[in-house]
């Protein structure tokens, strides 16, 4: 039975990796760093302080991280400002699909409290959901299990119960290993040989899940 689903946030909900990885070159080049859309994505899916440790061992210990994390925050919060935040095709009608069918909701992001419930206030999502868990409220960091396990207990449901969407390779080991139902929504990252197995549906767009799950209906509790 699925009484509960819980949603990754960057590259899932939003298309905010793209925006992030081109004020990333933005930055990178202005102060003569070697960057490409290749070193972004290792960094894809993970917390603040893996994101730090694979960039100082890239450029170095004096590589300021953190000065250009807060450069890209600053730059990110003006874009999307300026354009609002970029939507993810199928978004609200899976929004909307879940609410009607009673499935409780939560996010699981690695992304900070700070910036996670900024962005989903402004993209108008908030009151879709029952509880927020950000990567500054969990000790371990994806593809550890941690955030799903949290995710899951906070709104009542047992993982067993929920279903998962992921767009990162460590994201759908996460909730894999939170034994959740899984689905892929590839963003940057397509899934390799060695996660295919722990996917239960692999879609392009959020509402194409609506399919998988109508098709599931026996599994859901109303």
């Amino acid at each position: 039975m699925i009484k509960g689903a819980i949603f990754d946030m960057d590259g899932l909900m939003f298309d905010s990796e793209r925006l992030v990885c081109s004020i990333w070159q933005e930055m990178m080049d202005e102060n003569g760093y070697e960057f490409s859309v290749d070193i972004f994505k290792n960094t894809i899916g993970l917390r603040q302080d893996k994101s730090k440790i694979f960039y100082t061992s890239l450029y170095g210990n004096d590589f300021d991280y953190d000065h250009f994390k807060a450069q890209s925050r600053e730059r990110f919060y003006k874009r999307i400002e300026r354009d609002g935040v970029p939507i993810k095709k199928g978004l609200f009608t899976l929004l909307d699909y879940l609410k009607s069918q009673n499935i409780k909701m939560a996010v699981a992001t690695s992304t900070s409290s700070q910036t996670a419930l900024k962005v989903i206030r402004k993209a108008g999502i908030y009151e879709y959901f029952d509880s927020f868990v950000c990567g500054d409220d969990v000790k371990n960091g994806k593809p550890h299990p941690e955030v799903f396990l949290t995710a899951a207990e906070r709104i009542g449901v047992s993982p067993e119960e929920c279903i998962a969407f992921e767009d990162s390779i460590n994201g759908i080991k996460s909730a894999f290993s939170a034994n959740m139902t899984t689905v892929m929504v590839p963003d940057f990252l397509q899934p390799t040989d060695e996660i295919k197995p722990q996917i239960s549906f692999l879609c392009k767009s959020l509402d194409e899940a609506i399919d998988f799950i109508e098709k599931h209906k026996k599994l859901i509790t109303l």
